[in-house]
């Protein structure tokens, strides 16, 4: 959350001449709401399942770069589809987190004791991550355009 998969995206994207896509962006799009509103009506299984099929649906179609929300490697069936592609992992920590988003409310997991619950997630997650990329990318303290730059030479990929 906050890390800046959308904005390095977006900037991969345009300098490795791609489409970009962002499957929240596809979840909000389809169900013609936000995604807090969705965990608070329906709550997170009822999202997981719908990220899940966004998620699924978008590897199928899509052969650009691809943002893809926090908890979508929690589902064993898109880590196993993300094996064998290029993945990033853009990586920051609590302080740079709170400096990015505040850890606002506006974030549903993150809603009562927004420092612990990050904590917390991660904990949970960054094996996960960790697991599915190709490359970490530290983001603390660093400008989009340098991840972006720091993503291309992980990946050893070219710009256009």
């Amino acid at each position: 959350m906050g890390v800046g998969k959308s904005t390095v995206g977006r900037l991969l994207a345009e300098r490795l001449g791609v489409g970009y896509r962002d499957t929240d962006e596809d979840i909000v799009t389809g169900q013609g709401r936000a995604i807090a509103d969705i965990f608070v009506d329906e709550g997170e299984a009822a999202f997981r399942a719908l990220e899940k099929q966004t998620v699924h649906r978008a590897l199928a179609e899509h052969d650009g770069v691809l943002a893809l929300g926090g908890g979508a490697i929690l589902d064993a069936d898109t880590r196993a589809l993300l094996a064998g592609r290029r993945v990033v992992y853009l990586s920051m920590d609590v302080e740079e987190a709170v400096k990015r988003t505040g850890l606002n409310a506006a974030r549903p997991l993150l809603a009562v004791n927004p420092r612990r619950q990050w904590r917390e997630l991660m904990e949970a997650r960054r094996h996960l991550y960790e697991q599915v990329a190709t490359a970490v990318v530290a983001t603390d303290g660093r400008t989009p355009e340098e991840v972006t730059q720091a993503a291309l030479d992980a990946l050893e990929l070219k710009e256009v």
